[in-house]
């Protein structure tokens, strides 16, 4: 089965995530009808688009259409059979998003591809009340902001069609993105398990005094995010197997548990007074820190290593 071409796409909730889809919807050509029940998200929509449009990499109109070809509306039930595909970026509760979902597979086409921007939930978990056409529902997780960091996590449920992923994976490839499918639904996905197993460490370390927390940043920055950039950690390692990850394995593998032994005994609590500890640490440092100016100068950065990275890519070596 192919589904029709997506160029309308609803979009579900402007909050951070919903803002910068919309920015690239609409920077990627496609009209985009928003919704958003909360009070002025209208205005802080256009504000967020005006604010952005000049970081979005490889936008296919002019400014004036970018900001033109999207319609604001405070009930999108009378939209539906107008639109192609759904982007959602509502709450990350499960009681909201099972009312939510039940309601757009009831009243969307049934080649309408809905998928969720949830960090988390599976959905599988929300999409118990769809009646009509579950089929179509996955999960499209994107990483923050949208706009401008490629990786999409595609988590189909185990009911989802196979052209309904396909059709995902390629609508966000067509948007510049470099989307993952993740074969089999797991709570938090990859980026977020990797991220928080990272994480876990990390809060360890300051809170018990090894390492200060603008260092810990420092150590993933200088070190570990410079590599992970362009080589994953699977990749790297087999690089620092001169070539051969069994080599690595053997090499590194006795060192390697003798660390996870440690981190296990030393493993961070998060409902410790540790939890406390590292707050303190933590906002030692960054109250210090103009954290507008970094989040600014993050994405201004971001934008020429995204582009260093392809050219990385395309030269014949894979990320």
């Amino acid at each position: 089965m192919s589904l029709p071409t997506i160029r309308t796409v609803g979009v579900i909730g402007t909050g951070v995530i919903g803002a910068s889809w919309t920015a690239l919807f609409l920077a990627q050509g496609l009209k985009v009808i928003v919704t958003d029940p909360a009070p002025g998200a209208d205005g802080k929509l256009r504000e967020h688009l005006r604010k952005h449009w000049s970081a979005i990499p490889s936008a296919k109109v002019t400014q004036d259409e970018y900001l033109n070809n999207f319609k604001f509306v405070k009930d999108i039930d009378s939209h539906l059979g107008d639109i192609d595909m759904i982007q959602e970026n509502g709450p990350e509760r499960l009681d909201f998003k099972r009312r939510l979902f039940a309601h757009l597979d009831a009243n969307t086409p049934e080649h309408v591809l809905i998928a969720s921007s949830s960090s988390g939930l599976p959905s599988s978990e929300f999409v118990t009340e769809c009646k009509n056409n579950p089929a179509r529902i996955l999960i499209g997780h994107p990483f923050n902001p949208p706009h401008l960091v490629p990786l999409v996590e595609v988590v189909p449920h185990q009911a989802t069609g196979d052209a309904y992923v396909t059709a995902a994976l390629e609508f966000y490839r067509n948007l510049g993105k470099d989307p993952v499918l993740v074969r089999k639904e797991t709570p938090g996905f990859i980026g977020n398990r990797l991220q928080a197993a990272l994480c876990a460490e990390a809060y360890s370390l300051v809170s018990r005094g090894v390492v200060s927390a603008e260092d810990l940043d420092k150590t993933v920055t200088s070190g570990l995010g410079l590599r992970w950039a362009l080589t994953g950690p699977i990749m790297t390692n087999t690089l620092g197997g001169g070539g051969d990850f069994n080599h690595f394995m053997s090499h590194l593998g006795p060192a390697l548990k003798t660390w996870l032994d440690d981190m296990h005994r030393h493993e961070f609590d998060m409902d410790s007074q540790h939890v406390d500890v590292l707050k303190e640490r933590v906002n030692e440092w960054t109250s210090q820190v103009n954290l507008k100016e970094v989040e600014e100068r993050r994405d201004d950065r971001l934008v020429g290593l995204i582009k260093s990275q392809k050219d990385f890519s395309e030269a014949g070596i894979s990320r």
